[in-house]
């Protein structure tokens, strides 16, 4: 593994090789990674989280959003979490056309990610590498899903801030959405808002919000034209409040205790052996005197 001065002296030159290296090492669980996650000292670095359906402009948002951050001064790191290939397993690269005018950018770190079947929406590395890029100089981090239904609610519990992307056409989905993706949201962006019943579907979402009992002075509905830059510094103003706000709720408590938990599983899973548990499951299945949670005690210790 590298050391962790020399990836992040390559950040504040632009330099991101030892940074990428070590994400792929991270991501394959290379012999010494446990020891140098334990080593990090991560900043108080904000993680956004954005989703959303497809075709709701969640990269072009993104991408107008590194805009203003650059114009800060910040430096940015983006994971985009794509559909795994069904070819190579690799990430399809979507971001790498969407956001081409950043990804050569010195101050501008984006990785596209395999979601490899992650049912979440996210590689089960993600709070290693939220932690790593925590660590290495960077002021803001966002998280891209693959946006594809309800299983992108698992971006609540890894993102400080998470914002729904949503179009004034997707009242429909809207309404799949509203027991799962509606309830995770700290803002909402209704994008592509010079078409047609925008206000009304910005209505409707505060009304939402409403009938599910949540304060719509907390969360936020803001409208945008990500391509145009409208909008952009109102919803960066709001990700600003809610990072505010966020130490005053206690739910930056719960937020590390929802990694940790995760971060258990995720261990106790990898010491399991899938082939040899699913030949045994197999197996068992023959019985008729079969119980699943009788198969899965075996697993516990």
């Amino acid at each position: 593994m590298f050391a962790i001065n020399d990836i992040t002296a390559g950040v504040l030159k632009g330099d991101f090789l030892l940074l990428a290296k070590t994400i792929s090492s991270v991501e394959n669980k290379v012999q010494g990674v446990d020891d140098f996650l334990q080593a990090l000292l991560p900043n108080a670095v904000p993680i956004i989280g954005v989703t959303g359906p497809p075709g709701a402009g969640k990269s072009t948002l993104i991408s107008a959003l590194i805009g203003e951050w650059i114009k800060e001064g910040k430096k940015i790191a983006v994971l985009s979490v794509d559909p795994s290939s069904p070819f190579h397993k690799g990430a399809i690269l979507g971001d790498r056309i969407r956001m081409k005018e950043w990804y050569l950018h010195p101050s501008v770190f984006i990785r596209s990610l395999a979601s490899r079947g992650h049912l979440g929406g996210l590689t089960s590395s993600m709070i290693e590498l939220t932690t790593l890029l925590q660590s290495v100089g960077f002021d803001k981090i966002i998280l891209e899903t693959v946006g594809v239904g309800q299983s992108e609610v698992e971006v609540a519990s890894l993102a400080d801030t998470t914002v729904v992307v949503l179009v004034p056409e997707a009242g429909d989905e809207v309404q799949m959405m509203k027991s799962g993706l509606m309830e995770i949201a700290d803002l909402f962006v209704v994008n592509k808002s010079d078409r047609p019943d925008a206000e009304t579907f910005a209505n409707h979402i505060v009304q939402m919000i409403m009938e599910n009992g949540q304060d719509v002075n907390t969360i936020k509905v803001i409208k945008t034209v990500a391509s145009q830059g409208v909008g952009v510094q109102d919803l960066i103003a709001a990700i600003n409040t809610h990072q505010e706000d966020l130490s005053k709720t206690g739910r930056n408590i719960k937020l590390v205790m929802s990694k940790v938990e995760q971060l258990i599983v995720a261990h106790k899973l990898r010491q399991i052996d899938s082939q040899k548990m699913e030949a045994a499951l197999k197996d068992a299945l023959k019985s008729h005197q079969f119980n699943i949670f009788r198969f899965t005690n075996q697993y516990l210790d």
